[in-house]
């Protein structure tokens, strides 16, 4: 009988150690680019760190309960409080595991800072990402095309992502590439990414935008080499279709789901439209005094004037 409850066991332990490991392709522990190897070494280091600490203290509860129960006629000190080994132990040991991690941390911040370009000898793409309701627009503004829930990218090859949305508040994140970063209306926020080999991978929104929010979804492809990438862009560019501002306005109704689309054309200065629509007063903020990382003004481009209304205590002390 317990041979055979051994055998079950045993049995639903390897099913359940199979299903685990099946979650874990095509996620962030099966990483296809230089960031999200340098992330799954970070979560794995500071994983087996906590785990020194999380491991003993499960085998000690258990070997204490089976220890000190009842009948085995160990020493019953009811008036024992305190220990300075235990003490010691257990503020030592975890104060220099927060410590190691605390560098790690400190280092990994700055070294996988999604603001920070990655170096390649390769020039880098460029593509403006916008998230819509349920939806991702992609502009290449040096190749002047669009696509709507399709990504591309020659593998080996840095990718600048520059990102806003067009309403709710957003997450791009493509899993096996590395990190995510927030996309928010009348801001822009960037991150840079590599595919070290040819692909297609999955990307998502990570966070919660409404009821159409699990089929926002796209393809993140790799292309083996320029040349293909080039291939991409040509049948992008063959569709016809222009991405204009009245065709924008048509994007941004709510749709789930949506299929790819692909425009050979875009409005010049679209992405910048974009931030500038949730931009209101800000927008007159200068340029020049803005962050190095800030969004950057596009050529020819000139910002409405606009009168700025005096308040009550301006006024007041103009009277005088």
């Amino acid at each position: 009988m317990n041979l055979l409850l051994t055998r079950n066991l045993s049995k639903v332990a390897l099913a359940a150690l199979v299903v685990l490991l099946a979650g874990c392709q095509g996620g962030v522990l099966d990483p296809k680019g230089q960031i999200g190897v340098q992330e799954k070494e970070l979560i794995i280091t500071a994983t087996v760190l906590m785990l020194l600490v999380v491991v003993p203290v499960i085998f000690m509860t258990l070997y204490f309960a089976w220890k000190y129960r009842e009948g085995r006629g160990e020493a019953y000190e009811p008036k024992w409080s305190h220990s300075t080994k235990i003490e010691t132990v257990v503020w030592v040991i975890p104060i220099i595991i927060i410590v190691i991690l605390g560098v790690i941390t400190y280092k990994s911040t700055h070294a996988l800072n999604p603001y920070k370009p990655i170096e390649s000898d390769e020039e880098p793409v460029t593509v403006e990402v916008v998230s819509l309701n349920w939806k991702w627009l992609f502009i290449y503004p040096d190749l002047g095309i669009a696509t709507v829930n399709e990504l591309a990218f020659p593998a080996n090859v840095p990718v600048n992502f520059k990102i806003t949305s067009a309403g709710t508040m957003n997450s791009f994140f493509i899993p096996q590439l590395g990190s995510q970063i927030y996309s928010m209306a009348g801001m822009e926020t960037k991150l840079h990414l590599i595919a070290d080999e040819p692909g297609t991978f999955k990307g998502i929104s990570a966070n919660y935008s409404g009821h159409g929010f699990t089929g926002m979804q796209f393809e993140a492809i790799a292309t083996p080499t320029r040349e293909d990438f080039q291939t991409w862009v040509e049948n992008v560019k063959a569709s016809g279709e222009a991405l204009t501002t009245e065709r924008y306005e048509e994007l941004l109704e709510p749709t789930e789901y949506h299929p790819v689309e692909y425009f050979g054309s875009v409005k010049d200065g679209l992405y910048f439209d974009i931030i500038w629509e949730y931009m209101g007063d800000m927008g007159r903020i200068d340029f020049y005094g803005k962050p190095e990382y800030g969004a950057e003004l596009p050529e020819g481009v000139i910002l409405p004037q606009r009168e700025r209304t005096s308040t009550s205590h301006e006024a007041e002390e103009a009277s005088h």
